[in-house]
């Protein structure tokens, strides 16, 4: 039955309707109301009102310092009377001229809240851009201007405050500001005195495709927040000038640089307060209920079957691989394939692939197929294994203590983020100490699914879910769970060009809206093996380890890996007898191809 109440328009409404927290969670459980709220992602941020109720839709890059805050407080005005004030989900606390707050107030209540750094998905496609653009509601683009009503707004920064009057500061009593003191004051060292960029303080995990940032606020569940997660969160936005370093009066300041770090002009970096939150499951739109129209909802069922679709989608992958049947079916697993269970040290269903023997002659294969790639996945990225890249690149997040900010690096993906390691590319040349780290900071990522923050005085691992694709020409020299020599047909080799544009061809956009569907559906699909067929690997397991004393318990896990994604890839939701015989049948090719390449493709020396 729906619900009878309205999303808040202010803080005050949404203070108001807390009493009732269960009606206000169903409410945003409604596709249709909380696609109805603004996407701050595609709305210019100079033309929003203070205090629009947005939507911010990004990848938690940070986990910020926890604040107090005045939840409740007690206002005095000039004739002697006093009034409680609502402070939560603001960043300036309004009063009418003359009133002064009452910090000795018995009634005073104090709140924690944290604030998280989030950044639109790193990586994410255009065509995925394009679909949450066009499915964003219009919003009246009301210049951002002084606030209409005659109050003061104070905002209170740590121990710091600044005051103001209808916009314009008090001219009692001033402190010098933060602009002034870098303009006018002696150097005070390079950290102290340099103005921190705007790319610095964005901090794109993808510098050459940057994100738009958000700071977003949050009051409850603190601990639910995981670095590196994908979220949507719904909230009132702030982007008070006075929230602006260079505008803070400051006394004796002992860091410049972390406060322009923690207090960004709001122009470039917003702040939201958040009141509802989706973690999203991945990041393709088209799968998003809150981001679909309605007539796309209706179409749904004239959709083919997806054995249809797998099989159409094989045969694309297999054009653009130089007809190669097996290497197709390897590339199809991998790209539906996801960490779905973790014990231990294990992350289990991870399927980083090595594709290589790949053709010299011809060249930049490895940037041609990943423009395939790039229009089947909702967030990709690639990344050429250069020795510029790899001795210059930031790879792993790395906390700066001076700005107290976690800078991060290219690894710090969303989950689902496709990683295409092109080493095709890769010359003779030496390894610095960069590149070293880089190398096993991708090992660590491949092995375990884990992410290296550098803490500096120490490492910390966080989970991960990015799938791996490495291209090369001889063994990659990275490590790999599949590695799979392209046997390239010879004429295939010299009709590439013209199997490209077939492939293209075919992904004709009503076609392309079925294979990114797909993919995505069938990364999240579930998959089970019956107590009957457990029996049945277990026998088989037993007659290859008799048959060839090499094989070990790795081997198994991929198999079992393989068997899965084969299944679901043909619509199955377990594991049959046929499935399982097929990927056994897979895994004896790729090892007849493995026996006659090269140990290793690495050209590098340290």
């Amino acid at each position: 039955m729906p619900c009878a109440m309205e999303l808040p328009s202010t803080p005050d409404e949404l203070t108001a309707q807390q009493a009732d927290s269960a009606a206000l969670k169903d409410l945003l459980k409604d596709p249709s109301r909380w696609h109805a709220i603004p996407l701050l992602n595609y709305t210019p941020l100079h033309k929003l009102k203070d205090q629009t109720l947005v939507r911010f839709r990004g990848m938690i890059q940070n986990v910020m310092d926890p604040e107090m805050y005045l939840e409740r407080f007690e206002v005095k005005s000039p004739d002697g009377s006093k009034r409680v004030q609502e402070g939560k989900y603001r960043d300036c606390l309004k009063m009418a001229t003359g009133e002064m707050i009452d910090y000795n107030a018995d009634g005073n209540v104090y709140g924690e809240r944290i604030t998280l750094f989030v950044v639109s998905v790193p990586g994410l496609n255009d065509w995925s851009k394009e679909h949450e653009k066009q499915c964003c509601p219009q919003i009246d683009l009301v210049s951002l201007g002084p606030s209409p009503s005659s109050a003061k707004k104070r905002a209170i920064v740590g121990e710091q405050e600044a005051m103001e009057v209808d916009g314009a500061s008090e001219t009692t009593f001033k402190r010098p500001c933060l602009k002034d003191i870098q303009k006018d004051s002696e150097p005070l060292g390079a950290s102290h005195s340099s103005v921190l960029s705007s790319e610095y303080l964005i901090n794109s995990p993808l510098p050459n495709r940057p994100s738009m940032a958000c700071m977003v606020k949050v009051y409850e569940e603190f601990d639910t927040y995981q670095l590196n997660s994908l979220v949507d969160f719904v909230g009132f936005l702030s982007v008070d000038a006075s929230l602006d370093a260079s505008t803070l009066d400051i006394d004796d300041c002992e860091n410049l640089s972390e406060l322009q770090a923690t207090h960004p002009s709001p122009l470039l970096i917003p702040r939201l307060h958040a009141f509802g939150v989706q973690v999203l499951p991945h990041a393709n739109p088209l799968l998003d209920k809150s981001l679909r129209q309605p007539t796309e909802i209706c179409e749904e069922t004239t959709y083919p079957t997806q054995l249809a679709v797998h099989k159409d989608l094989r045969m694309l992958l297999k054009l653009c691989l130089f007809d190669d049947d097996l290497a197709a079916e390897y590339l199809l697993s991998h790209l539906i394939s996801t960490v779905y269970s973790r014990f231990k040290m294990q992350s289990i269903g991870k399927f980083a692939l090595n594709l290589c023997n790949l053709p010299k002659e011809c060249e930049a294969y490895a940037t041609k197929l990943y423009k395939i790639l790039e229009l089947l996945l909702p967030a990709s990225h690639y990344l050429p294994m250069t020795l510029v890249t790899l001795n210059t690149a930031a790879f792993a997040p790395k906390m700066d203590y001076e700005t107290n900010k976690l800078v991060s690096g290219v690894l710090q993906l969303a989950p689902h983020t496709h990683l295409v390691l092109d080493e095709t590319c890769m010359q003779q040349g030496k390894l610095e100490a960069n590149g070293v780290h880089a190398i096993q900071y991708l090992a660590h990522l491949i092995n375990n699914q884990e992410l290296k923050c550098d803490f500096q005085f120490y490492q910390k691992d966080f989970h991960a879910n990015i799938p791996v694709l490495v291209l090369s020409e001889g063994r990659s020299m990275l490590p790999s769970d599949f590695v799979l020599p392209i046997n390239a047909d010879a004429k295939a080799v010299e009709l590439l060009d013209e199997s490209l544009k077939a492939a293209l061809h075919i992904m004709q956009p009503s076609r392309l809206q079925q294979f990114r569907k797909y993919l995505t559906t069938a990364r999240t699909s579930s998959f089970s093996v019956s107590e009957e067929h457990t029996e049945m690997i277990q026998q088989d397991f037993v007659d290859m380890r008799k048959a060839n004393a090499k094989i070990n318990g790795d081997d198994l896990h991929g198999l079992l890996v393989l068997s899965r994604l084969l299944g679901i890839a043909r619509g199955k939701d377990t594991l049959d007898k046929e499935t399982w015989q097929l990927a056994r049948e897979f895994e004896a090719k790729r090892r007849q191809r493995i026996q006659s390449l090269p140990k290793s493709s690495a050209q590098l020396r340290n």
